[in-house]
Protein backbone atom coordinates (compact mmCIF):
# COMPACT_ATOMS: atom_id res chain seq x y z
CA UNK A 1 0.00 0.00 0.00
CA UNK A 2 1.47 3.33 -0.93
CA UNK A 3 0.22 6.29 1.79
CA UNK A 4 1.21 9.72 1.61
CA UNK A 5 1.25 12.04 4.74
CA UNK A 6 0.63 15.58 3.95
CA UNK A 7 2.21 17.58 6.99
CA UNK A 8 1.19 21.37 6.77
CA UNK A 9 1.00 24.01 9.01
CA UNK A 10 -2.95 24.77 8.84
CA UNK A 11 -4.34 28.52 9.83
CA UNK A 12 -7.28 29.56 11.75
CA UNK A 13 -9.35 29.72 8.65
CA UNK A 14 -11.59 26.50 7.54
CA UNK A 15 -11.33 27.94 3.74
CA UNK A 16 -7.77 28.62 3.69
CA UNK A 17 -7.14 25.14 4.76
CA UNK A 18 -9.33 23.60 2.06
CA UNK A 19 -6.97 24.73 -0.32
CA UNK A 20 -4.06 23.26 1.44
CA UNK A 21 -5.86 19.92 1.63
CA UNK A 22 -6.67 20.05 -2.24
CA UNK A 23 -3.26 20.79 -3.19
CA UNK A 24 -1.90 17.79 -1.45
CA UNK A 25 -4.33 15.36 -2.59
CA UNK A 26 -3.73 16.16 -5.99
CA UNK A 27 -0.04 15.91 -5.23
CA UNK A 28 -0.84 12.65 -3.12
CA UNK A 29 -2.56 11.34 -5.52
CA UNK A 30 0.23 12.25 -8.36
CA UNK A 31 2.67 10.10 -6.59
CA UNK A 32 0.32 6.70 -6.51
CA UNK A 33 -0.94 6.83 -2.84
CA UNK A 34 -4.11 5.20 -1.64
CA UNK A 35 -4.47 6.65 1.02
CA UNK A 36 -3.10 10.61 2.43
CA UNK A 37 -3.26 11.57 6.09
CA UNK A 38 -3.21 15.20 7.09
CA UNK A 39 -2.65 16.17 10.74
CA UNK A 40 -5.49 16.59 13.76
CA UNK A 41 -6.90 20.11 13.39
CA UNK A 42 -6.51 20.36 9.65
CA UNK A 43 -9.89 22.24 9.74
CA UNK A 44 -8.56 24.73 12.48
CA UNK A 45 -5.64 25.11 14.17
CA UNK A 46 -5.69 25.43 17.88
CA UNK A 47 -5.23 28.27 20.38
CA UNK A 48 -8.65 29.89 19.40
CA UNK A 49 -12.48 29.45 19.92
CA UNK A 50 -13.44 26.00 17.94
CA UNK A 51 -17.10 25.98 18.64
CA UNK A 52 -17.91 28.67 15.37
CA UNK A 53 -15.80 26.72 13.20
CA UNK A 54 -17.19 23.34 14.38
CA UNK A 55 -19.67 21.43 11.56
CA UNK A 56 -21.27 17.98 11.62
CA UNK A 57 -19.58 15.76 9.23
CA UNK A 58 -22.40 16.33 6.39
CA UNK A 59 -21.70 20.16 7.02
CA UNK A 60 -19.83 21.95 4.04
CA UNK A 61 -16.44 21.48 5.05
CA UNK A 62 -16.41 18.12 5.50
CA UNK A 63 -18.69 18.15 2.19
CA UNK A 64 -15.95 19.70 0.77
CA UNK A 65 -13.33 17.50 1.53
CA UNK A 66 -15.73 14.64 -0.18
CA UNK A 67 -15.50 16.25 -3.39
CA UNK A 68 -11.40 16.60 -3.13
CA UNK A 69 -11.05 12.87 -2.39
CA UNK A 70 -13.37 11.88 -4.80
CA UNK A 71 -12.22 13.92 -7.59
CA UNK A 72 -8.44 12.74 -7.03
CA UNK A 73 -9.55 9.06 -6.27
CA UNK A 74 -7.96 8.38 -3.20
CA UNK A 75 -8.84 8.45 0.65
CA UNK A 76 -8.47 10.99 2.86
CA UNK A 77 -7.77 11.28 6.58
CA UNK A 78 -8.40 14.85 7.89
CA UNK A 79 -8.26 16.20 11.09
CA UNK A 80 -11.87 18.41 12.00
CA UNK A 81 -13.61 19.93 14.38
CA UNK A 82 -17.67 18.44 14.83
CA UNK A 83 -20.47 20.03 17.47
CA UNK A 84 -20.81 17.68 20.74
CA UNK A 85 -23.95 18.76 21.90
CA UNK A 86 -22.85 20.22 25.26
CA UNK A 87 -21.29 23.37 24.26
CA UNK A 88 -17.79 21.39 23.28
CA UNK A 89 -16.71 20.20 20.53
CA UNK A 90 -15.60 16.52 19.33
CA UNK A 91 -11.88 16.20 18.02
CA UNK A 92 -12.80 14.12 14.58
CA UNK A 93 -11.02 12.32 12.08
CA UNK A 94 -12.90 12.82 8.91
CA UNK A 95 -11.96 9.44 6.56
CA UNK A 96 -13.49 9.90 3.02
CA UNK A 97 -12.88 8.65 -0.44
CA UNK A 98 -11.83 5.59 -2.60
CA UNK A 99 -14.64 4.10 -1.17
CA UNK A 100 -14.31 4.67 2.58
CA UNK A 101 -16.86 6.91 4.62
CA UNK A 102 -16.00 6.68 8.48
CA UNK A 103 -15.14 9.02 11.29
CA UNK A 104 -13.24 8.95 14.48
CA UNK A 105 -13.63 10.92 17.73
CA UNK A 106 -10.36 10.96 19.85
CA UNK A 107 -11.11 9.17 22.75
CA UNK A 108 -8.12 10.37 24.89
CA UNK A 109 -8.21 14.61 25.34
CA UNK A 110 -4.76 16.49 26.00
CA UNK A 111 -5.00 17.12 29.68
CA UNK A 112 -1.83 17.46 30.21
CA UNK A 113 1.70 19.73 29.96
CA UNK A 114 -0.57 23.07 31.36
CA UNK A 115 -3.16 22.08 28.48
CA UNK A 116 -6.56 21.01 29.17
CA UNK A 117 -8.45 19.69 25.89
CA UNK A 118 -11.32 18.09 27.58
CA UNK A 119 -12.31 22.20 28.83
CA UNK A 120 -13.84 22.84 25.29
CA UNK A 121 -13.26 19.19 23.65
CA UNK A 122 -15.63 16.45 24.19
CA UNK A 123 -13.91 12.71 24.50
CA UNK A 124 -15.24 9.75 21.80
CA UNK A 125 -15.96 6.99 23.25
CA UNK A 126 -15.33 4.02 20.54
CA UNK A 127 -12.28 2.62 18.74
CA UNK A 128 -12.29 2.75 15.35
CA UNK A 129 -11.35 1.04 11.71
CA UNK A 130 -11.63 1.26 8.04
CA UNK A 131 -10.86 -1.10 5.43
CA UNK A 132 -9.11 0.29 2.65
CA UNK A 133 -8.19 -2.00 -0.28
CA UNK A 134 -8.86 -5.56 1.60
CA UNK A 135 -6.70 -3.76 4.21
CA UNK A 136 -7.69 -3.03 7.73
CA UNK A 137 -6.76 0.59 8.94
CA UNK A 138 -6.96 1.97 12.51
CA UNK A 139 -7.46 5.36 13.64
CA UNK A 140 -5.95 7.37 16.36
CA UNK A 141 -5.22 11.22 17.28
CA UNK A 142 -2.47 12.60 18.35
CA UNK A 143 -2.70 12.43 22.62
CA UNK A 144 -4.00 8.48 21.42
CA UNK A 145 -0.27 7.40 21.37
CA UNK A 146 0.53 7.46 24.88
CA UNK A 147 -2.14 4.81 25.90
CA UNK A 148 -0.70 1.60 24.38
CA UNK A 149 -4.39 0.04 25.25
CA UNK A 150 -6.10 1.35 22.40
CA UNK A 151 -3.18 0.90 19.82
CA UNK A 152 -3.30 -3.14 20.48
CA UNK A 153 -7.24 -2.96 20.47
CA UNK A 154 -7.22 -1.42 17.28
CA UNK A 155 -4.39 -4.24 16.15
CA UNK A 156 -6.45 -7.01 17.97
CA UNK A 157 -9.41 -6.16 14.85
CA UNK A 158 -7.09 -6.28 12.58
CA UNK A 159 -4.93 -3.49 11.76
CA UNK A 160 -1.80 -3.75 9.59
CA UNK A 161 -1.76 0.10 9.38
CA UNK A 162 -2.61 2.91 12.10
CA UNK A 163 -2.71 6.34 10.73
CA UNK A 164 -2.13 8.91 13.82
CA UNK A 165 -2.89 12.56 12.77
CA UNK A 166 -1.00 14.97 15.19
CA UNK A 167 -0.92 18.17 16.60
CA UNK A 168 1.87 17.63 18.81
CA UNK A 169 2.16 20.43 21.05
CA UNK A 170 6.31 22.19 21.37
CA UNK A 171 8.20 21.87 24.62
CA UNK A 172 11.72 20.56 26.33
CA UNK A 173 11.69 16.37 25.34
CA UNK A 174 8.82 16.56 23.27
CA UNK A 175 10.17 15.70 20.10
CA UNK A 176 12.15 12.51 21.73
CA UNK A 177 8.70 11.78 23.16
CA UNK A 178 6.98 12.10 19.91
CA UNK A 179 9.37 9.53 18.36
CA UNK A 180 9.77 7.14 20.96
CA UNK A 181 6.09 6.89 21.22
CA UNK A 182 5.28 6.34 17.82
CA UNK A 183 8.08 3.82 17.25
CA UNK A 184 7.03 1.89 20.27
CA UNK A 185 2.88 1.72 19.55
CA UNK A 186 4.49 -0.06 16.21
CA UNK A 187 6.37 -2.59 18.26
CA UNK A 188 3.22 -2.95 20.81
CA UNK A 189 1.38 -3.91 18.00
CA UNK A 190 2.89 -5.26 14.89
CA UNK A 191 1.68 -2.59 12.71
CA UNK A 192 2.96 0.39 10.73
CA UNK A 193 2.45 3.24 12.44
CA UNK A 194 1.81 6.55 9.97
CA UNK A 195 2.35 9.94 12.14
CA UNK A 196 1.18 13.04 10.73
CA UNK A 197 1.58 16.08 12.89
CA UNK A 198 1.47 19.62 12.00
CA UNK A 199 4.44 21.18 10.84
CA UNK A 200 6.22 23.59 12.88
CA UNK A 201 4.64 26.67 12.32
CA UNK A 202 8.33 28.24 13.17
CA UNK A 203 9.39 26.68 9.85
CA UNK A 204 6.89 29.33 8.05
CA UNK A 205 7.35 32.31 10.38
CA UNK A 206 4.70 32.01 12.44
CA UNK A 207 4.60 31.50 15.98
CA UNK A 208 4.40 28.34 18.41
CA UNK A 209 2.18 29.71 21.22
CA UNK A 210 0.70 27.96 24.32
CA UNK A 211 -1.56 25.94 22.41
CA UNK A 212 -0.33 22.32 20.74
CA UNK A 213 0.54 23.39 17.59
CA UNK A 214 2.91 20.85 15.83
CA UNK A 215 6.27 20.19 15.87
CA UNK A 216 6.89 18.89 11.96
CA UNK A 217 8.85 14.91 12.06
CA UNK A 218 5.57 13.47 10.91
CA UNK A 219 6.97 9.48 10.46
CA UNK A 220 6.14 6.07 9.31
CA UNK A 221 7.45 3.23 11.93
CA UNK A 222 7.30 -0.12 10.84
CA UNK A 223 5.70 -2.99 12.71
CA UNK A 224 9.57 -3.84 14.05
CA UNK A 225 9.61 -0.01 15.50
CA UNK A 226 12.30 1.23 12.70
CA UNK A 227 11.44 4.19 10.87
CA UNK A 228 10.63 4.14 7.05
CA UNK A 229 10.91 7.86 6.33
CA UNK A 230 10.71 11.33 8.31
CA UNK A 231 10.68 14.58 7.32
CA UNK A 232 11.80 17.93 9.20
CA UNK A 233 10.17 20.53 11.12
CA UNK A 234 8.74 22.38 7.87
CA UNK A 235 5.65 21.62 5.24
CA UNK A 236 6.38 18.61 3.11
CA UNK A 237 4.66 15.35 1.68
CA UNK A 238 6.07 12.12 2.99
CA UNK A 239 5.53 8.91 0.91
CA UNK A 240 5.68 5.36 1.64
CA UNK A 241 5.16 2.15 0.60
CA UNK A 242 4.11 -0.40 3.06
CA UNK A 243 3.95 -3.82 2.77
CA UNK A 244 1.34 -4.97 4.75
CA UNK A 245 2.85 -8.47 4.94
CA UNK A 246 5.42 -7.62 7.60
CA UNK A 247 2.56 -7.16 10.22
CA UNK A 248 1.82 -10.53 10.49
CA UNK A 249 5.37 -11.40 10.46
CA UNK A 250 6.08 -8.97 13.29
CA UNK A 251 3.27 -10.44 15.52
CA UNK A 252 4.43 -14.20 14.96
CA UNK A 253 7.92 -13.13 15.49
CA UNK A 254 7.45 -11.17 18.94
CA UNK A 255 4.07 -12.82 20.59
CA UNK A 256 2.69 -8.74 21.02
CA UNK A 257 -0.67 -10.01 20.50
CA UNK A 258 -0.89 -13.80 21.00
CA UNK A 259 1.25 -13.34 24.73
CA UNK A 260 -0.54 -10.79 25.97
CA UNK A 261 -2.89 -10.96 29.29
CA UNK A 262 -4.33 -7.27 29.97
Amino acid sequence: MRIALAQVVSSTDPEDNLKLIDQYVRQAADAGARLVVFPEAAMCRFGVPLGPVAEPLDGPWATRVRAIAADAGITVVAGMFTPAGDGRVRNTLLVTGGGVEASYDKIHLFDAFGFAESDTVAPGAEPATVDLDGATVGLATCYDVRFPGLFQELAGRGAAVIVLPASWGAGPGKRDQWDVLVRARALDTGAFIAACDQADPRSVGGEAGKAPTGIGASLVADPFGAVVAQLDAEPGLLVADLELDRAGAARGRTGVLANRRF
